[in-house]
C-alpha cells in the first residue's frame, strides 16, 4: 500500500475520532464553560492525554515498530512475538504500579497541579477523584500501544487509528445522559477508563486475527526488555516532545482560575492538525524507513521522507493559516453555547493563534523524527527533545509569569513559548540530518514547499476577509456553525484551486497517490521530482 495511501487510512479514522472529539468538548464546554468543574475534568485528563498521544499516537509506536519489524524479518514470527509478550508484561507491570502510586498520592499532588482552587476543599476532592478515576487509562494505553504497534508493522493501520473513537463515544454518554453536573463529570471521568478497556481489548482481537500470539508473563528485566526499553523509551520522550511541553504548560496555568480551561480549549484544536497529519504521515513512514535502511537503500529513504513531508506540509500548512487568521471565528462559531460566553472564545482565540504558528513545526518533528527510530537511533531525538522541553519550561515561565504582571493573558505566553520550542526541536533534528547526509532539503521539495506557501497566502487571504465579516455571516446563517462549514467549504476550494494552479500537486500525482502500489511503493508518483 502507498504512503499516500496508508496515511490516508490513519488519517480517515483519525478524523472520525476527532469530530467526536470536538462534539465531546462542545458538550463539556456546555455543562461546565471556563470553570473550576472544567478545570478539575482538564486536570483529571492531564496524565491520560499525555499517555494517549506519547503511546497510541505515534510516539512509542514509531520506536517499537523498528525493533519489532527486524526481528520479525530475520527472526520470524515466533521471535518478534516473544520479543512483544516479554515488553508487554514489564509495561504493564511498571504502569500499574505507577497508576496506583499516583492515586494513592494523588490527594497530596493536587493542590500542586490546581493551585488556584487548593483553598476550596470540596473542589479539591472532587478534582481528586476524577483524576483517580482516569488513571487506569494509563494502563490500557500502554497495552493498546505495543499491540498497534504489532499492526502497523503488518500493514494494518485502520483499527489501531479508529479505536481512539470509543473513548469520545464513552465520554460524551454521560455529559449528554446525566443530568446532575457534578454527577455527569465524575460519570466522564469513569467512562475514560472503561474506553481504554474497551480500546485494548478490540486491538487484542486485531492483533489475535491476525495470527499473532502474546501472552501474559512474569514481568522480568530480561535482555530482550532492556533492549527494547533502551530503544523504545528514549523513543517515546523524543517524539512526544510536543506533548511534554503541553503538560508542563498545564502544570504552569495551575495558579491561575480558568487557565487550564482555556489552554485545554486551545490544545484541542491545534493539535487536530497534528493528530490527522503529523501522526499519520510519521507511523506510515516508520516501516517504509525501516526497510529502505536495512537494505542499505539511501536514495529511497531521501524519496520516501520528501514524500511524508510534502505530503505532510500540504495539509499543514493551510490548516495552521487558518488558526491565525481567523481563531476567534472559528471557536465563537463552534464552541460558544451554553455558559461558555464569547468572552471566554476571545481569550481561548488568542491562545490559539500562537499555537497556530508552531502548527508546522509540531508536524515537522513527527516526519523528522522516523529517520532516526527506522536506525534505532531513539537517544539523540530524545536529548533534542528534552533541550525543547528545557526552553519552553523557561521561556514559558518567564513569559507566563511576565505576562501576569504587567496585565496580560499569561497563557498567551505559554502558547508561545510551545511554538518557538516547537521550532527549536525541528531545527535540531533537520540540522542533524543535513550535517550527516541522511536527508536534506532538495530543489524540488524546495519548490514544492513554495508553491504550497504561495497557495496557502492566496487562501489565507480570503479567510481573513470572512474573517473581518464573520459578525454579519453569523447573522446571515441561522446557525453560526453554518459560517464555519461555508468558510471551510470556501477556504478548501480556493486552496485546492490554488495548489493546482501553481503545480504544487498535479492532479495526476493525487490519483497515483491514491492508488494501491504493488510491493508498497513510495507515495508521490516519482518522489518530488515533478
Amino acid at each position: 500500500m502507498s504512503l499516500a495511501r496508508n496515511t490516508f487510512v490513519q488519517t480517515f479514522m483519525t478524523l472520525g475520532s476527532r469530530l467526536l472529539g470536538f462534539a465531546r468538548d462542545l458538550a463539556l464546554n456546555a455543562r461546565f464553560g471556563q470553570g473550576p468543574m472544567m478545570d478539575a475534568f482538564a486536570t483529571a485528563l492531564m496524565f491520560p492525554n499525555l499517555f494517549r498521544r506519547l503511546f497510541a499516537e505515534g510516539a512509542f509506536a514509531q520506536a517499537f515498530v523498528p525493533i519489532y519489524g527486524k526481528v520479525r524479518a530475520e527472526e520470524g514470527e515466533e521471535a518478534a512475538a516473544k520479543i512483544a509478550s516479554q515488553t508487554m508484561s514489564f509495561l504493564l507491570a511498571v504502569v500499574i504500579a505507577f497508576c496506583i502510586a499516583a492515586q494513592i498520592a494523588m490527594t497530596w499532588i493536587m493542590p500542586v497541579l490546581l493551585s488556584a482552587y487548593a483553598a476550596d476543599k470540596e473542589m479539591m476532592q472532587l478534582a481528586t477523584l476524577v483524576t483517580q478515576l482516569t488513571m487506569p487509562y494509563l494502563a490500557c494505553m500502554t497495552l493498546a500501544s505495543l499491540l498497534s504497534g504489532v499492526l502497523n508493522t503488518s500493514g494494518r493501520f485502520a483499527l489501531s487509528a479508529g479505536v481512539p473513537i470509543l473513548l469520545n463515544v464513552c465520554t460524551i454518554a454521560p455529559l449528554v445522559l446525566i443530568e446532575d453536573r457534578e454527577a455527569a463529570l465524575i460519570g466522564a471521568a469513569v467512562s475514560v477508563t472503561v474506553a481504554g478497556v474497551l480500546q485494548a481489548g478490540l486491538l487484542w482481537w486485531g492483533v489475535r486475527r491476525l495470527g499473532v500470539s502474546l501472552r501474559f508473563g512474569f514481568p522480568g528485566l530480561t535482555d530482550t526488555v532492556k533492549r527494547v526499553l533502551v530503544l523504545a523509551v528514549p523513543g517515546a520522550l523524543a517524539g512526544g516532545a510536543t506533548q511534554i511541553n503541553s503538560l508542563v504548560s498545564q502544570i504552569l496555568t495551575g495558579s491561575d482560575a480558568g487557565a487550564r480551561s482555556v489552554l485545554y480549549n486551545a490544545d484541542r484544536l491545534y493539535q487536530l492538525p497534528l493528530g490527522l497529519v503529523g501522526v499519520a504521515v510519521g507511523l506510515a513512514l516508520v516501516p517504509r524507513l525501516t526497510k529502505a535502511f536495512v537494505a542499505n537503500d539511501h536514495d529511497g529513504a531521501q524519496t520516501t521522507l520528501d514524500d511524508g513531508l510534502g505530503l505532510a506540509m500540504a495539509f499543514t500548512i493551510p490548516a495552521a493559516a487558518a488558526l491565525i487568521v481567523m481563531p476567534f471565528f472559528i471557536i465563537d462559531a463552534t464552541v460558544t453555547r451554553g455558559v461558555f460566553t464569547s468572552d471566554d472564545a476571545r481569550r481561548t482565540a488568542e491562545v490559539l493563534r500562537h499555537f497556530g504558528w508552531g502548527v508546522p513545526a509540531f508536524v515537522l518533528a513527527k516526519v523528522l523524527t522516523p529517520p532516526f527510530f527506522a536506525r534505532q537511533d531513539t537517544r539523540r531525538p530524545m536529548r533534542y527533545a528534552f533541550a525543547t522541553v528545557a526552553v519552553t519550561v523557561v521561556l514559558g515561565a518567564a513569559l507566563f509569569f511576565g505576562f501576569k504582571r504587567i496585565g496580560w493573558d499569561g497563557v498567551v505566553g505559554l502558547a508561545i513559548a510551545t511554538s518557538i520550542g516547537a521550532w527549536v526541536n525541528v531545527a535540531l533534528l533537520s540540522g542533524t540530518l543535513a550535517r550527516e547526509g541522511t536527508w536534506r532539503v532538495g530543489p524540488a521539495l524546495r519548490s514544492r514547499l513554495v508553491r504550497l506557501a504561495i497557495a496557502t497566502a492566496v487562501m489565507a487571504s480570503v479567510l481573513g476577509v470572512m474573517a473581518y465579516f464573520y459578525p454579519t455571516l453569523a447573522q446571515v446563517f441561522i446557525w453560526k456553525e453554518a459560517a464555519v462549514i461555508v468558510a471551510c467549504l470556501v477556504g478548501a476550494g480556493v486552496y485546492g484551486a490554488a495548489v493546482l494552479a501553481t503545480g504544487a500537486v498535479t492532479a495526476r500525482e493525487m490519483r497515483a497517490a491514491l492508488r494501491r502500489e504493488p510491493g508498497g511503493g513510495g507515495g508521490l508518483p516519482g518522489g518530488l521530482d515533478g
